[in-house]
């Protein structure tokens, strides 16, 4: 072992692939989460469990650590922030604080001369009769909500008036681009100019759920270079430290749109275990604890599906499968509708 320790925020199948690359380095995890449930305790060598803002139990967290990560971006800022203070936390807070801001996200790309679908706050119903121009579009709360939660398709004034809205939270309304496809790019900085970066990702989702992921993207030179640039940017303002994900929209003129950015290891991004040297938990796990920066060389083309709920239970009963073919059973004790259970990847 090194003498390493890697502290790991959250629990779910993200934490436990972060775990399973640390240990293939010799690097001990400690994971904490919220969920005494949560599916990467069975791959890290110690799970502590409680809240987040459980001051006691994460300083307990902390003292058995070097540095900190974290497997989702809706951790409160206030934790990141004090466990800062103490340990490493990388990605910085800082990154947090704009990323979980869905307004704050979208100001902070546009100030780059990066492109984003149209979009407006939305803070109290006076203003919803002013926003006709930018329907059909999607509601989403500022904070919060992934996988579809907190997203509400609007296509009328009407449909907007009738959802009864809380605004004692804050939303965004964004503009619906005329898609053409979904792409993202995974990016993992070490430093200063410093990166490694995958090919562009291809993603289909269903219910506002990734279903489907493929490497190459059908894309041309043009956008498969304008997203890495993009990417790069984005990563350099931020000063990011580890593994990045950012996804795209390409709509029917090619023109290219940054939809959100993910300060952490993305499900569009779980392909690169097998279809690369490198995957980007590895490079997470690399970058976030100053290892070694090995550069990406791509072994195969591949395909990843999401097994979404009683999917995973098919995939189960198989004895064998095909030597190009890659079967992750996350664990989780209770199957639920809509839950990423597992992922399935086929090298091509």
């Amino acid at each position: 072992m090194t003498d390493i320790t890697l502290g790991i925020i959250g629990g779910g199948q993200l934490g436990s692939m972060l775990a399973i690359s640390a240990k293939k380095l010799n690097i001990k995890t400690i994971i904490y989460c919220d969920d005494s449930d949560a599916p990467a305790q069975n791959f890290c060598d110690k799970f502590i469990s409680g809240n987040y803002n459980d001051k006691e139990k994460i300083i307990e967290f902390v003292n058995l650590v070097n540095c900190v990560t974290f497997e989702f971006e809706n951790i409160p800022f206030e934790t990141l922030n004090e466990i800062n203070k103490l340990k490493p936390v990388l990605p910085k807070p800082s990154v947090n604080r704009i990323i979980q801001h869905r307004l704050a996200e979208k100001d902070f790309v546009n100030n780059l001369n990066i492109r984003t679908t149209r979009y407006a706050s939305v803070e109290s119903e006076s203003e919803i009769d002013s926003l006709e121009d930018l329907l059909p579009g999607i509601l989403k709360t500022t904070t919060l909500g992934y996988d579809g939660k907190g997203q509400y398709p609007i296509n009328s004034i009407e449909e907007l008036s009738s959802l009864n809205i809380d605004f004692s939270q804050g939303y965004i309304l964004e503009k619906l681009v005329k898609l053409k496809k979904e792409i993202s790019i995974i990016i993992t900085r070490f430093n200063n100019q410093k990166y490694e970066i995958y090919e562009p990702i291809e993603n289909n989702h269903e219910n506002q759920i990734l279903k489907f992921s493929k490497i190459p993207a059908e894309i041309d030179k043009k956008i498969y270079d304008q997203s890495k640039d993009w990417a790069m940017s984005i990563a350099e303002e931020l000063k990011y430290v580890g593994t990045l994900c950012v996804e795209f929209f390409i709509d029917r003129n090619d023109n290219l749109y940054v939809n959100e950015i993910a300060p952490r290891v993305h499900n569009s991004g779980h392909l690169t275990i097998n279809a690369y040297n490198v995957s980007q938990f590895e490079n997470h796990v690399r970058a976030v604890c100053g290892l070694e920066q090995i550069p990406l060389k791509k072994l195969s083309n591949a395909t990843m599906v999401n097994l979404i709920g009683d999917q995973i239970s098919e995939y189960r009963k198989v004895a064998k499968f095909k030597e190009n073919e890659f079967f992750f059973d996350y664990l989780k004790k209770e199957i639920k509708e809509k839950r990423k259970m597992g992922h399935f990847t086929t090298l091509i």
